[in-house]
């Protein structure tokens, strides 16, 4: 009887152990598919910036400097292997973006100019799915996270390799975005 009662328990622990272990799995896949959300997103991105650039360019030819930076940022973006380079690019690249939006100000016949115009509207579009796509991205990892860090899931995890993952944090342009926006009547 006894023995019934510690093969039972033994058999419970397993099946516990399993469905922690397939619980994981689903989430860390779950993180993985949004990210690939986020990366279509990303793609199309990169997709328009060069012609965004082209355009500048036609117009802001001494700001050269600017225009190398994104460029390069973006190559950098394509480049970028594992998802926590990638997330580390895309935040130079929106950086180096943000800056291209505050230059375009100098210029008020590129803001009236139709193909800049049409490929700002398009980036702007990119620019909201993207924010979307992460705030799935992170509620992703937020519960993947919270389920490999949770006792007794926490003892299994480290067992089997799952470790905590990074969220798609927006760094200094987050700092830029969080600021207030300066009204002027010049």
């Amino acid at each position: 009887m006894g023995f019934l009662i510690f093969l039972g328990l033994i058999v419970l622990l397993v099946i516990m152990v399993i469905g922690i272990y397939n619980r994981m799995v689903r989430l860390r896949n779950n993180r993985q598919n949004a990210f690939a959300d986020i990366d279509v997103q990303l793609k199309q991105r990169h997709d328009l910036v060069p012609q965004l650039v082209e355009v500048v360019k036609g117009y802001a030819t001494h700001e050269r400097e600017l225009l190398t930076r994104i460029t390069e940022a973006r190559a950098a973006a394509i480049g970028a292997g594992t998802i926590d380079e990638k997330i580390a690019a895309e935040g130079k690249l929106s950086a180096a973006l943000q800056g291209l939006k505050v230059q375009v100000e100098a210029y008020p016949d590129l803001k009236a100019n139709q193909n800049f115009l049409q490929l700002q509207e398009e980036l702007s579009d990119i620019e909201n799915k993207l924010a979307a796509a992460r705030r799935y991205f992170n509620a992703a990892t937020r519960d993947y996270n919270n389920s490999i860090e949770t006792f007794p899931a926490n003892l299994i995890a480290g067992s089997f390799g799952f470790k905590r993952e990074t969220l798609f944090d927006l760094g200094e342009e987050r700092v830029a975005n969080e600021q207030p926006p300066t009204i002027s009547f010049k």
